[in-house]
Parts: C-alpha cells; structure tokens; sequence
C-alpha cells in the first residue's frame, strides 16, 4: 500500500492544488485513523507498551511526510493534518479518530468536485 502512495505521489508531484494533494490527505487520514486504533488498543492494554510507541514514531514520521508533500499547506486540510501532528502520542482514540473523520469528508468532497 506504501509503494502505491508513492507512486501516486510522484505522479501528482507534476501539479498542484487540492486534487494533487489528495494522495496525500488520504494517507494522513488512514494514518489518523491507525493512530486512534492503536492507541485504543493501547488502553486497553491489549498490546505492548513499547509496540504502542514503536507505532507512533512510525505514524508520526509519515503524517510529517504527508505533511511535507502538500502542494498547498496552508488549506484547511493542510491545518487538520497539522493539528494531528500536534497531538500527543498517547491522545485519546476519539480526539485522533475526530482528526481522521475531519480528512475523511474533506477528502470525499475533493473526490466529488
């Protein structure tokens, strides 16, 4: 799934604009979501501490990475994944999750125009 991100991602690096970012939010989005379930899981401590953090640095390196291949930073969509990037490791599952949902609808209505 990585390697189709990159690809879409070195197509879309030709242009700019919401339609070449979406690539991009849609990999902050499901990394968002990853984030939420991990730290849900987490609390529930049905996995380890370290893997818990071991999986945060790793969401956390490419969310910094989606946030670098925005064509436009300074959208709205740009702010969400910015505000993700912002919480801490261990922020509550519903706040992440909200973060992703966020993206989510964004990323539909980029998908619809």
């Amino acid at each position: 799934m990585r390697k189709v991100f990159l690809l879409l991602l070195v197509c879309s690096a030709c242009s700019e604009g919401p339609q070449a970012d979406l690539p991009a939010i849609s990999e902050a989005r499901s990394l968002g979501a990853e984030w939420a379930l991990i730290n849900a899981q987490a609390a529930q401590h049905k996995i380890t501490q370290t893997y818990a953090a071991t999986m945060r640095a790793s969401i956390r390196e490419q969310l910094q990475g989606s946030a670098k291949a925005l064509t436009q930073p300074n959208t709205p969509y740009g702010a969400e994944i910015r505000s993700l990037l912002r919480e801490p490791d261990d922020a509550p599952a519903q706040q992440l999750r909200a973060h992703a949902d966020n993206l989510k609808q964004i990323e539909d209505s980029l998908e619809s125009a």
